[in-house]
Order: C-alpha cells, then sequence, then structure tokens
C-alpha cells in the first residue's frame, strides 16, 4: 500500500502543473451555465502600461495562465495560443487574447514583452499580464475560472489551470478548451461560431 501511495505522489508530482485541471475535467466547451464571471481587475501588461477589464469590454477574449519559466506545460500552450490568435486573424474574427502569468515576481514586463515577442504574439491583440501578487492571482484565478494557482513544494512549478477561457463581451466565462490540445480544429471552429 505504501509503494502505491509514493507512485500516485510521484505521478502527481512529476506531472507538474499540468495535473490538477485535468482531472475529472469536462470536454465540453460550453461552461456558460457555471455563471462565471471575471471580477474588475486593473494590472500591467508588456509595456508596462495599465490594462484591466475596462479595456476589454464589448470584446470577447481568450484568457490563460502561463509562466515564462515554466518547465512543464506552458511550452505546449503558450504557442497553441499562438496559433488559435493567428488563426482568428487570418479569420477576421475580433478578439483578444490575455496571459496572465502566475509568478509575476519574476515576470516582469520586460520579460512578459520578450516572451510574447519570442512566442510571435501581436501585442495589439494579445495582452501578458503582471503586476500584482501571486496571492492576487490565485483569488482571481479561484473567482473567475474556479481554478487554483500554488506554489509546489519543493520544486520550480506552479500548479495552474491548461485551460483556456473564453469570455463574452459582457465579463461572463463562457467557453473552456483544453490548452494543450495539439489539433486546434474543433476549437477554431467553436470560437468562430461563438465569436461571430
Amino acid at each position: 500500500m505504501k509503494k502505491w501511495i509514493v507512485a500516485v505522489m510521484s505521478m502527481i508530482l512529476l506531472s507538474g502543473c499540468g495535473w490538477l485541471y485535468d482531472m475529472g475535467g469536462s470536454s465540453e466547451y460550453d461552461i456558460s451555465e457555471a455563471n462565471l464571471e471575471v471580477p474588475p481587475f486593473e494590472f500591467t501588461n508588456q509595456e508596462n502600461e495599465p490594462f484591466g477589464k475596462e479595456d476589454l469590454e464589448g470584446d470577447y477574449w481568450l484568457a490563460n495562465m502561463i509562466f515564462t519559466q515554466c518547465p512543464s506545460v506552458c511550452p505546449t500552450m503558450t504557442p497553441n495560443m499562438q496559433r488559435l490568435q493567428d488563426a482568428m486573424l487570418e479569420e477576421g474574427v475580433e478578439m483578444k487574447f490575455i496571459s496572465f502569468t502566475v509568478d509575476p515576481e519574476q515576470d516582469t514586463p520586460e520579460v512578459l514583452h520578450q516572451y510574447g515577442t519570442n512566442v510571435g504574439a501581436n501585442f495589439n491583440y494579445w495582452n501578458f499580464l503582471t503586476g500584482y501578487h501571486q496571492d492576487e492571482i490565485a483569488e482571481l484565478a479561484k473567482e473567475a475560472f474556479a481554478t487554483i494557482v500554488a506554489d509546489i513544494e519543493n520544486s520550480d512549478d506552479i500548479t495552474h489551470s491548461t485551460r483556456f477561457y473564453l469570455v463574452d463581451p459582457y465579463g461572463t466565462v463562457i467557453r473552456q478548451y483544453d490548452g494543450l490540445q495539439s489539433d486546434q480544429s474543433d476549437i477554431i471552429d467553436d470560437l468562430k461560431s461563438t465569436v461571430n
């Protein structure tokens, strides 16, 4: 029994920040009945300028949580977000993209600007946000997206969601997508039909 517990705990720790959200997660995109609302916020973007919920009013926006030193899931999630950004621009779908860092101490605006540049972010549409304490992003993640942000003991990793969340122009979270999904054609189709 003891070996079994050690094996399970090892799997959890080795899988990094992606393990938590994927346990018991739904494959359905529509989560509008959950009545999740993004609370007011104002943080700092990659240009070191104030950026908040008011800047997103009237727009659909796709949100995720990442950090630039992430050793596990973010190197997959961020390029996936970039491909969705490019697909929506190519299709003429007007929407924004928001990446909240879960490591605001390390991820300064300058670091996030370089990170965004390296991954091909179009800063006219995609903002990387920092300028808060980790407990503030943990509270936002809990309230807006019903997920957690937490340090992993004895690790450089941080537990956070691997989902992308679509927020409507009124600040309601209406869709969730698997941010690790390599084939994004279904997500693209759903975004096109929902946002247009």
